[in-house]
């Protein structure tokens, strides 16, 4: 952690609470005297960068109350207790309740540094490892986005990780609606950039002098814009094929001379349904290979065909609790045709067809999917839908798949309810759990 910690010294007498401050800070340590407990409570939460040293004896508010109200907020924050001779027992009992440590007066200068030096060390380790937590849960929220558990999307998940663990430029190429600027979050959140400015700029979205404003600022002897806000974090150029000439020079340069830890990592977005080559020749070849250090190309849902019902029945939960109304039941024909379909606007589409598919339900009884709904043509189209279709066999146990992963996380794992619901005996539930790879600790 960069940031510098301080000490908060908390004493109603004016001197004490002086000398001890001119001493941490003639000493390198940041610090800050307040009179009063109501005067340090005020500049204290949950993660403050710092520690308490409080007087024990204070009108109004004692170190003992200061503690138990600081507690309340932060368990961990160190409070360092200062003591009178008489006070000690006091003092020993506020360090079972809590209290890091305790001095007496009068005490050695060199003596409060040591403790706090440790105290200042404990608390630097405590906001560290909650970071961290913060940012691996950041992380796994972000990548689990990605719903779906086909093999293909799994090795996308896994290249999504192997690339947040990297700090070069990455490249990520995939159709409409597929899930790029999604990858994109998921690669910040994956990295230790999690936290800082995650900026996203559309580069197809502005004339050549307006980009190159927003992207580095008006001043064209120095990178603001864009770039300056993004720094030490992601900037994400969706459709950076479309850069002109001059601002993919720039942008280049600003990569090359720029500090690898403090410059912003930069993340190019491409609409890729024309193929590399046209990426290639868009873009210079010395900027494409600067950028493309990960290349990560998202596969379209045709090529996942297992996830097509899972993402489609995770969107009909969302849109039926967003109006009030009970997910509809996915017909059999209706997964079928679904499994079937070509999906050219793949995620985004199922989306819509998941928010027509709930508001239809509630008008009728008994939604149905048509072709027209899956692939935007007319109905006499359908013959498009079967041309390279799945076994009866595959498409039954898919829909069985995600009809029983659905009543799992439902109930929280809980195996009696899902039998009860879905009307199985427990030999035939175990059974086709361990048949598709189901685990009942993946829903507690």
């Amino acid at each position: 952690m960069s940031k510098v910690l301080r000490i908060l010294i908390v004493d109603d007498e004016r001197d004490m609470r002086h000398s001890i401050s001119q001493w941490l800070t003639l000493s390198g340590y940041e610090a800050e005297a307040v009179s009063s407990g109501e005067e340090a409570l005020a500049k204290i939460d949950a993660d403050f960068a710092g520690i308490v040293v409080s007087d024990i004896k204070m009108p109004h508010m004692d170190g003992v109350t200061l503690l138990k109200r600081i507690q309340a907020l932060d368990g961990q924050l160190p409070v360092i207790l200062i003591t009178g001779h008489g006070d000690v027992p006091l003092a020993v009992e506020a360090m079972r309740s809590g209290a890091y440590d305790f001095v007496e007066k009068p005490f050695q200068p060199d003596a409060l540094s040591k403790i706090v030096k440790k105290a200042l060390q404990k608390r630097r380790l405590q906001l560290e490892n909650r970071q961290l937590r913060r940012d691996l849960t950041s992380a796994d929220k972000m990548v689990s986005r990605l719903i779906g558990r086909s093999d293909k999307l799994g090795k996308h998940k896994e290249a999504i990780l192997d690339c947040g663990h990297s700090d070069v430029p990455c490249l990520i190429l995939g159709e409409t609606g597929v899930g790029k600027t999604l990858s994109a979050h998921a690669i910040h959140a994956s990295s230790s950039r999690a936290g800082k400015p995650f900026v996203e700029l559309r580069c197809a979205a502005y004339g050549e002098n307006e980009l190159m404003a927003r992207l580095f600022g008006e001043d064209p002897s120095a990178d603001g814009g864009a770039w300056r806000e993004a720094m030490e974090g992601s900037l994400v150029l969706e459709d950076i094929e479309t850069l002109p000439e001059t601002t993919q020079a720039r942008l280049l340069s600003a990569i090359q001379v720029g500090d690898p830890q403090l410059s912003p990592r930069v993340i190019g977005v491409v609409n890729a349904e024309n193929g590399m080559e046209s990426v290639k020749s868009a873009l210079r070849s010395d900027l494409f290979f600067q950028i493309s250090g990960h290349l990560l190309c998202v596969p379209p849902l045709r090529e996942r065909e297992d996830d097509v019902l899972q993402v489609f029945q995770h969107y009909c939960n969302e849109f039926a609790s967003d109006y009030g109304c009970a997910a509809p039941v996915l017909k059999v024909d209706d997964a079928a045709k679904m499994m079937k379909a070509p999906w050219p606007g793949n995620i985004r589409q199922v989306i819509h067809l998941a928010e027509h598919y709930v508001l239809q339900s509630r008008r009728e009884d008994g939604a149905a999917i048509s072709s027209l709904l899956l692939n935007g043509q007319e109905d006499h189209n359908q013959a498009t839908l079967t041309t390279d279709g799945r076994p009866l066999r595959d498409v039954v146990d898919s829909f069985e798949k995600m009809i029983i992963d659905a009543a799992m996380r439902k109930h929280n794992g809980m195996i009696a309810q899902v039998m009860d619901e879905l009307q199985l005996p427990r030999r035939t539930l175990n059974e086709k759990m361990s048949k598709y790879g189901l685990q009942r600790s993946d829903y507690r």
